[in-house]
């Protein structure tokens, strides 16, 4: 994530990680859509959506601290390294 995205947005490495882990997840769901279907066994069916609540949930830190880190201070408005603290305090609060 080196290169500095403008105006908010992703950056093209950014981007490209975020769409990877989509696709991941939007998978995930189709093989829980396709359990459901099949009258799989709910523990099963629970197990793999606590899977894809995982993915989604580290997906969202990721785009956040993309954010963080890209668009907050790649104009150098906020001290990177204080950003980085903030955010490992809230991921060690989940």
């Amino acid at each position: 994530m080196a290169e500095t995205a403008s105006s908010g947005t992703l950056s093209p490495a950014a981007r490209e990680d975020v769409l990877l882990r989509l696709r991941r997840i939007e998978g995930q769901v189709r093989g829980v859509a396709r359990m459901v279907e099949e009258d799989r066994d709910c523990r099963a069916v629970v197990t793999q959506l606590a899977a894809v609540k995982a993915a989604v949930s580290s997906l969202s830190t990721l785009v956040a601290e993309t954010y963080a880190l890209e668009c907050l201070c790649g104009n150098e408005r906020v001290d990177a390294q204080e950003v980085s603290r903030l955010l490992d305090m809230l991921k060690a609060a989940r």
